[in-house]
C-alpha cells in the first residue's frame, strides 16, 4: 500500500491491485493546492466544507459518508460515530471515523474527532496498524488529547494531520511541534509504502510531506 498526504485530512491510500481511496477532500479555503485527484473511493467524514469537497475530485468516485459497515470494489470499509467537539456534537456536530484494511495492513482515519476514544469503542474498532490522528486543536483534539488517543489505540504507525503546514493556511490551529514533542522520535517521508511484514515492532511517528 502506497499512502500520500495531500494536506489537511486528506490522504490518498492506494492498494497494490490499484483501488484507490482518497480521505477529506477539502477546497480552495484551506490554503493549499485543491487535492483534484483520481479515486475510487472518497470517504468523507464530516460535511465541513474543508472534509467533503468532493466536487474537486475527477470522475464519479464512491462516496463513503456514514457509519456502518461499506463493501466497495472488494473493501471492506466501516465507519464508527464519534462527535466534532467535546460536547456530544452541540457545537460542531458528528464526526465518523472510518476503518478499513488495504494489503493486510488495518487503517483508521479519525476525521475531525473532538473527543477521547471511550472503552466501548475502543473495543469495536480493534487492532489499528495505521492512525491518521489530527492533532491541531481548536476545531478537533489538541497535541496532547492526540497523543492520548494514539495509547489508546497503539498503532504501530502515527500520521497527523489537521495542523498548520505553513501560512497558507489562515485556520486557529497549531503546528506539528507540540505533538512531535510527545514523542522520543519522528521521521518524514513524501510519501509511505507499507505491507505487514514492514510495519515497525514500535510505534512510530511519520511526517509525511505535502504531495
Amino acid at each position: 500500500m502506497n499512502i500520500r498526504w495531500l494536506g489537511h485530512s486528506c490522504f490518498l491510500f492506494t492498494a497494490q491491485n490499484g483501488l484507490r481511496v482518497l480521505t477529506d477532500p477539502y477546497d480552495d479555503s484551506v490554503g493549499y493546492p485543491v487535492p483534484r485527484k483520481e479515486t475510487d473511493i472518497v470517504t468523507v467524514s464530516h460535511h465541513h466544507h474543508d472534509h467533503d469537497s468532493v466536487q474537486v475530485l475527477p470522475g464519479k468516485p464512491q462516496i463513503v459518508d456514514t457509519e456502518g459497515l461499506h463493501n466497495i470494489s472488494g473493501l471492506e470499509i466501516q465507519g464508527f460515530p464519534t462527535f466534532h467537539d467535546e460536547v456530544q456534537g452541540a457545537k460542531r456536530g458528528n464526526n465518523t471515523l472510518f476503518a478499513f484494511t488495504m494489503d493486510g495492513v488495518r487503517v483508521i482515519h479519525l476525521g475531525d474527532l473532538g473527543h477521547l476514544l471511550s472503552a466501548d469503542l475502543l473495543a469495536q474498532i480493534g487492532r489499528v496498524d495505521l492512525v491518521c490522528v489530527p492533532i491541531g486543536g481548536f476545531y478537533t483534539i489538541d497535541a496532547q488529547q492526540a497523543y492520548q488517543v494514539v495509547q489508546l489505540l497503539k498503532p504501530k504507525l502515527v500520521l497527523p494531520m489537521h495542523y498548520k503546514l505553513d501560512d497558507r493556511n489562515s485556520y486557529p490551529i497549531e503546528g506539528i511541534d507540540r505533538f512531535l514533542g510527545y514523542f522520543d522520535k519522528s521521521k518524514r517521508a513524501k510519501t509511505l509504502d507499507i505491507s505487514p511484514a514492514s510495519l515497525p515492532q514500535d510505534m512510530e511517528v511519520v511526517v509525511l510531506e505535502l504531495f
